[in-house]
């Protein structure tokens, strides 16, 4: 018997013992692949053992991993990018194919040829058996909502990086740094970090006169009578600061619901919004969307009024912006900067 198919034998039986309870906030997918290099690997066994603290817990990495599984949003992106195509990564069965992959990603890697990852569902509970089969020899959720409780399960099968601080709140260039300390390329994940903040600076610069409109991004379509406000941190406030938008002061001075990147308050307080240029928000679907749009006090705030309100029901675009990666930024901003323009168009009429 191989030592894999040994190992997984072990992993099987342990898995079985663990598996109960395993439910993770997110969204999901299922299948089977093999690990592949997907270019020529700077890194070596010199740069290992590693130690990455997070605030779940500590993984010792003692050799370059060969077999990554991923879970949250964007690290598939970056460790394809860094060389590695991932065994298995977390399906997104709210804007992936048929298969839970996103098109970027589905794009990159069909391009160069090499060989689609399992996938596997984290919701409602983490299909643990799947990670067993891909036999990880690491697994990466720094942008994640994993618990202590479910840390515990998977760092007995592998070495598990969770998010350094709280969950789902850490910053694209923070998480392209943790990927690149795992996978022994830290100035490999440095070179991607510089490369996202130079198009994004580019884009900025073609557009100088973002820096004179104020924004919110928001979602009203969850709990009745609610309206939520992203907030520093998430991808989708990072980019649109990025680019030279400036977050309205009323809404940036709101709490964050621990645990979450958005700021939920009452929609009674949509006055918030009454400064705001441009207001930024996504639907479900058009249900959604007619049911919040109808709804007086959102009605009313000005930006909905006059226009300059930009409404996604592009659920991989809403993806890709949620997200900020080596592979989403190209190939959000061609659709995100045009949207942009024509809602600020409006500001002002």
């Amino acid at each position: 018997m191989s030592t894999i198919s040994s190992r997984r034998l072990g992993l099987r039986a342990l898995s079985a013992t663990l598996a109960a309870g395993l439910a993770l906030d997110g969204l999901a997918g299922c299948s089977t692949a093999a690990s592949t290099d997907t270019g020529s690997s700077s890194s070596s066994d010199a740069a290992f053992p590693v130690t990455i603290d997070s605030a779940l817990g500590k993984a010792v990495i003692e050799k370059k991993p060969e077999r990554v599984v991923t879970i949250g949003w964007g690290s598939a992106d970056t460790v394809y990018s860094l060389g590695t195509t991932p065994v298995a990564i977390e399906a997104d069965r709210w804007a992936g194919d048929k298969d839970g992959l996103l098109p970027w990603f589905r794009e990159a890697v069909e391009k160069n040829g090499d060989t689609l990852p399992a996938t596997f569902d984290v919701y409602p509970e983490i299909d643990v058996d799947s990670i067993v089969e891909a036999d990880p020899d690491l697994i990466l959720a720094p942008q994640s909502g994993l618990t202590a409780d479910q840390y515990d399960v998977l760092s007995q099968l592998a070495p598990t990086v969770a998010y350094p601080d709280q969950a789902w709140q850490t910053p694209y260039d923070t998480q392209i740094e943790i990927i690149g300390k795992a996978l022994g390329k830290t100035d490999e994940a440095k070179g991607l970090v510089d490369e996202i903040d130079t198009t994004l600076a580019d884009a900025a610069a073609s557009h100088p006169e973002y820096a004179d409109h104020t924004f919110a991004y928001v979602y009203a379509g969850g709990d009745p009578g609610t309206l939520s406000f992203y907030q520093k941190g998430s991808a989708r406030v990072d980019l649109l600061s990025a680019l030279g938008l400036k977050m309205d002061e009323t809404v940036a001075k709101q709490p964050i619901t621990q645990g979450t990147f958005t700021s939920v308050v009452g929609l009674e307080n949509a006055d918030m919004l009454k400064n705001v240029d441009l207001l930024i928000t996504w639907f479900n679907d058009e249900a959604e969307e007619k049911a919040t749009e109808q709804q007086p006090l959102y009605a009313q705030i000005p930006a909905v009024q006059r226009g300059s309100y930009m409404v996604s029901l592009d659920r991989q675009l809403g993806m890709a912006v949620s997200a900020l990666t080596p592979l989403t930024v190209p190939w959000a901003l061609d659709t995100y900067l045009p949207q942009i323009d024509e809602a600020l168009a409006k500001v002002g009429e």
